[in-house]
């Protein structure tokens, strides 16, 4: 697992430190004191360098595509990468991993040392907009798993990316606030289906549902989804029975898919009544147990943090607190102790 994490000239982080991280870890605070953004951090980090995953976290905020000159491109998907929006910095994100050791993640905007401008400038480029062609450089280091660096540029109107020679052992899934991949759940119910593991997803989605009988992957519709029997004629598409059932099936497959990797999950309380959340969070954390993977969660809900509480113990996760203020960021990171007194007073920590 991830025993701590420093991510600096990220996003809104300057410089953050979050020490120490637990199996489970449920992050809190005000709009934009950085809870996606930390999420976007431990993913490219786990990426082993792999730049075309700025890309993902861009989709991920509704940022999917870009035109215009190269410069305007760069401006739209590259810029609000750094946290003073200024591309002569560079970004660093750093952990200690407790098998991998120390690994390390730097992007920067390399300049060339040569351009090549063309005779004919029937293109119409200028030369500023050929010396703004500079790549993004990607460098990655494991202290155990291996280095390798590698270019995110635009070329001819298209983005060129260099694909990574570093085999990460252990992999990250980003959970989106905003959406999914219905595909992509049936397919991992199939991986998980094949290892005899289903019934782990079908307990989970009976604290919602308690009708189910069983979790199918077909393609009956055309298109490969998860559907349920819940007593009726037919089976039923998953989606149909609720925003809170697609969300749990699509926790709990991520959590069995990457055994030894990291869950990544923004707002993971979203579709599921308050009075559920105890039995989802205990389904959670045996599950991350079970398959040996750490899950990093986001919340704005107080019901939420209180049902981590009651289902995990005071020592079963770590609870931090993001504040963002006067251009700098800090994680307060709360002792279980003082967990445990802010729940039973109605500290607000959210």
């Amino acid at each position: 697992m991830l025993k701590s994490i420093r991510v600096q000239n990220f996003r809104l982080f300057g410089d953050l430190e979050i020490d120490p991280l637990k199996r489970i870890n449920l992050f809190t605070g005000q709009n934009n004191s950085g809870k996606t953004t930390l999420l976007e951090a431990l993913f490219l980090l786990f990426g082993a360098g792999n730049p075309g995953l700025t890309l993902n976290i861009n989709a991920f905020r509704g940022i999917d595509s870009a035109g215009g000159s190269p410069p305007t491109i760069q401006e739209t998907l590259w810029k609000y990468l750094f946290s003073t929006l200024e591309m002569s910095e560079v970004i660093t994100i750093e952990a200690d991993h407790t098998s991998l050791g120390r690994l390390a993640l730097r992007v920067e905007l390399e300049r060339p040392s040569t351009v090549e401008v063309p005779l004919d400038k029937s293109d119409g480029a200028s030369m500023a907009e050929l010396m703004n062609e500079s790549p993004l450089l990607f460098s990655f280091q494991s202290k155990r798993g291996g280095h390798g660096k590698y270019r995110m540029s635009l070329t001819g109107g298209r983005i060129k990316i260099d694909q990574p020679t570093v085999r990460f052992p252990f992999q990250a899934i980003f959970l989106s606030s905003r959406s999914g991949n219905l595909q992509e759940d049936a397919v991992r119910l199939a991986q998980l289906r094949k290892r005899k593991r289903a019934d782990i997803l079908l307990k989970t989605l009976k604290i919602i549902e308690p009708r189910l009988r069983s979790v199918e992957d077909n393609s009956a519709s055309g298109t490969p989804m998860i559907w349920g029997d819940i007593g009726m004629s037919e089976l039923v598409p998953l989606p149909v029975m609720g925003e809170g059932m697609t969300r749990v099936a699509r926790l709990m497959l991520s959590i069995a898919t990457v055994p030894g990797g990291l869950v990544l999950a923004d707002e993971v309380e979203n579709g599921l009544h308050h009075s559920i959340l105890p039995k989802v969070w205990q389904a959670v954390g045996a599950a991350a147990k079970n398959f040996d993977t750490q899950v990093f969660a986001t919340t704005h809900s107080y019901e939420c943090m209180d049902a981590a509480y009651q289902a995990l113990g005071k020592d079963g996760f770590r609870l931090h607190r993001l504040e963002a203020g006067e251009g700098k960021s800090r994680c307060v990171t709360l002792e279980p102790d003082q967990v445990d007194a802010a729940l039973r007073h109605d500290m607000e920590v959210r």
